[in-house]
């Protein structure tokens, strides 16, 4: 499939893209790319803590409210967000939330008990922070959205993101290029794994592949073999590895277990990707299919360069940390930050105004370029 020729063809615009754009991780973290900063949170993810006393400068408190710490990259997102918001002088009180909206509502409460003067909030359920948006709104905390929109709210302030339509379109022009779908006969089958129902962003990753790849699945080139294409249909509750790999566990032992060859796997994020690629390693004799991912995760940049995951976009949080902390500075002066994006992004009461950083995509021909000369991972991360 001339997957070397692609790399090389693809490289040489990602790193066009990287100079022009804003540029833009599940169980082992390697050290913060930010030179180690360690999150405030404590080891468990539901323990509520008090800002740290000598975390600040002069700035004011900002309330940072991550998901939670079994996916590799809200460690970072959090460890990166911290050190920029520290920097930049202001105390950072960093929670996790174990992935329960109950506890986050119970942590940004504090948050707004305690005197912030700012939210950045990455939800769990976009749709399930309603109520304490509205006591920030009524206490006048601005709210930024972190990476992941927040539904059916008039207390959005801003929305800082990377361009997840763009993610998904990258994932399925990767697939395209890869199998060459304008000149091979083909038909090739394909599965698909997108993201939790309850992210907002996973229908734009769905939707941006998706509306690469529909005109060949219209045409035949691409059989879905299991017939799972809807978005319902293909979701993963809480982006969870176990889930994608039961459930790919279950579409091998159904459809492929007679031979029949499995050529490519749409996978929306890394943890996907990697529940995929466990039930592949325990049930498939095939040859080995095209399988995207998203976040550069540890474990996901191993298997690339073993072969046995082909991409995974790179959405470099230290950049999107370093938006929303000017952000926060346009905010704390009372001046407008600076946005990219005024309509696309309606949560259901309003359009939230945006900044989108551009994603890239790594794999193993440019991964060093990209994650280890940037210095986002050591060698030895990767070993």
């Amino acid at each position: 499939m001339k997957r070397k020729l692609l790399s090389v063809i693809l490289a040489a615009a990602m790193v066009t893209a990287m100079l022009a754009g804003c540029g833009s991780k599940e169980a082992e973290a390697p050290a913060a790319a930010d030179g180690g900063a360690e999150t405030e949170a404590p080891a468990a993810d539901d323990e509520t803590a008090a800002p740290a006393e000598n975390a600040g400068g002069e700035g004011g408190l900002v309330g940072v409210a991550m998901p939670t710490k079994d996916l590799q990259r809200w460690n970072q997102d959090g460890s990166n967000m911290k050190a920029e918001l520290e920097a930049a002088g202001y105390t950072v009180d960093l929670q996790y939330a174990s992935n329960d909206n109950a506890t986050m509502v119970s942590q940004i409460e504090t948050m707004i008990s305690n005197g912030c003067k700012v939210l950045v909030i990455a939800s769990i359920d976009g749709d399930a922070l309603g109520t304490v948006l509205a006591q920030a709104k009524e206490a006048n905390i601005p709210v930024i959205a972190y990476d992941r929109l927040l539904m059916n709210s008039d207390a959005v302030t801003y929305y800082a993101t990377f361009d997840n339509y763009m993610v998904g379109q990258k994932q399925g022009e990767y697939i395209k290029e890869a199998l060459d779908l304008d000149n091979a006969e083909g038909p090739f089958n394909m599965e698909i794994f997108t993201g939790d129902p309850g992210d907002n962003n996973a229908n734009f990753f769905y939707g941006g592949a998706m509306d690469v790849l529909n005109p060949y699945i219209e045409s035949g080139k691409l059989v879905i073999q299991s017939g799972q294409k809807e978005f319902a249909e293909v979701a993963t509750a809480n982006w969870a590895t176990e889930t994608a790999q039961s459930r790919m566990d279950a579409i091998l032992a159904s459809y492929y277990a007679d031979g029949t060859a499995l050529d490519v796997v749409l996978c929306s994020n890394d943890s996907t990707a990697l529940g995929v690629t466990n039930a592949l390693e325990a049930a498939y004799t095939g040859e080995w299919p095209v399988i995207t991912g998203q976040d550069c995760d540890v474990a996901n940049v191993k298997n690339m360069i073993a072969g046995k995951q082909s991409m995974s976009i790179f959405k470099d949080t230290r950049t999107l940390a370093s938006q929303v902390v000017k952000m926060v500075d346009s905010i704390m002066k009372g001046e407008e930050a600076e946005v990219n994006d005024t309509e696309t992004y309606d949560n259901g009461t309003i359009v939230v105004p945006s900044y989108l950083c551009e994603p890239v995509f790594a794999d193993a021909d440019n991964y060093k370029e990209l994650l280890v000369d940037s210095g986002y991972y050591t060698e030895a991360d990767l070993q």
